[in-house]
């Protein structure tokens, strides 16, 4: 359910068949939107689409494709 494509979103992951980022979707989870929120705001989503996000994140940080920044310190 997760594609890249160079030609949609220069690349960056997306749900299929829409150009709503993987990256956005996480970002509107960090800014405290709730799974209702977002699936009434965006209907071309679906509950398996989010779980689909999820999972490709969950791949990614296994694969070690995504590490964490290091803290800035004071």
């Amino acid at each position: 359910m997760i594609e890249t494509d160079d030609n949609i979103l220069l690349g960056k992951p997306v749900v299929k068949g829409t150009r709503i980022s993987i990256e956005h979707i996480i970002k509107l989870f960090a800014s405290g939107w709730t799974e209702d929120q977002i699936l009434e705001n965006y209907p071309r989503l679906t509950k398996e689409n989010l779980q689909a996000v999820f999972a490709y994140i969950q791949d990614i940080m296994q694969d070690g494709l995504l590490f964490e920044k290091p803290l800035k310190t004071a």
